[in-house]
């Protein structure tokens, strides 16, 4: 096609999940009802942070700003996902495209640098137990959050600045449930592989830098382990990071995979079903593996139902 007589498309159709029309009924039950488990286990964990007295310490503080990010990766999809079961059309126009795009970049990246976050938190809080409330003072939490929210706003902008470059005019069925940004390189007309570049560099070396942030602050803290002689505190220690290290493999497995190597020959129905895992999966499953393996929140949830109940 020519580009240059090519016109450009400004509507998509989200091809990605679509099966027989008896399942659409059961597919959106089934969604909805982890959409709603998702938003009232993320908004009630930030309930509780907030309202608890004992849990006003950095460790719950950025245990909350996770909440409220995985409970915006699933509000970013889910219920476009979900209007989709009910509806024939699932057309979305480029500027609501690009929105969920932006939005998911943001609270993905945000979501990394969190992660890495609360790994340094637990390498001070384990390996420099008399010196945490000096190192981690509200000043620290305050500048580690903004700047993971800002590395979060910076990378998705980039990322939507490079694609006002692409023009769409092959065609305007995008194979997936969302907007995501290499299955709309697949159906642009412009050569997308300075996108694809940019892509390459940035979200691997956030994921890489974060990862390196997780691995070597677990490090220090698997030595200063080994070598307490106390069975409660290493119970304690680990109970504190077991929670950690699960979201954190959880999430890192299909996203680093996903991105790093955008040039892979994966079938599209199987990067559907990553990005399904991030996007619906973890934002449910957070939650609960913080609230069922910290002894504190436990506590905080059982005061608060003998208070109302």
């Amino acid at each position: 096609m020519d580009i240059k007589n090519a016109t450009s498309l400004t509507k998509f159709v989200l091809i990605g999940l679509i099966y027989q029309p008896e399942w659409h009924i059961h597919l959106f039950l089934m969604f909805l009802m982890l959409y709603l488990i998702t938003t009232m286990g993320n908004l009630g964990l930030i309930y509780l942070i907030c309202n608890d007295p004992q849990l006003h310490i950095p460790m719950y503080f950025f245990l909350g700003s996770l909440a409220f990010v995985d409970a915006c990766i699933s509000t970013t999809v889910t219920p476009k996902m979900l209007v989709s079961f009910l509806t024939e059309s699932k057309m979305i126009s480029l500027s609501e495209c690009m929105t969920q795009l932006f939005s998911f970049a943001f609270s993905a990246t945000t979501e990394c640098f969190l992660l890495a976050t609360m790994a340094y938190d637990r390498y001070v809080a384990i390996c420099k137990p008399l010196l945490y409330p000096v190192i981690m003072t509200n000043r620290l939490c305050f500048q580690l959050l903004g700047l993971s929210f800002v590395s979060g706003f910076i990378h998705s902008t980039i990322h939507i600045g490079f694609l006002f470059r692409l023009t769409f005019c092959k065609s305007n069925r995008i194979h997936h449930f969302y907007c995501d940004i290499m299955p709309l390189f697949k159906i642009s007309c412009t050569d997308p592989s300075v996108n694809v570049l940019m892509v390459f560099i940035f979200s691997g070396s956030i994921q890489v830098f974060t990862i390196l942030i997780v691995l070597v602050s677990y490090t220090f803290v698997l030595f200063t382990i080994l070598k307490m002689r106390s069975i409660q505190g290493i119970r304690k220690a680990f109970s504190t990071c077991g929670a950690h290290l699960l979201s954190v493999s959880l999430y890192y497995g299909p996203l680093l995979f996903r991105y790093v190597h955008p040039g892979s020959e994966k079938a599209d129905d199987q990067d559907m079903m990553d990005s399904l895992f991030y996007t619906v999966i973890i934002p449910f499953l957070n939650p609960i593996i913080y609230s069922l393996r910290n002894k504190k929140v436990i506590d905080s949830l059982t005061k608060m139902l003998k208070r109302n109940v």
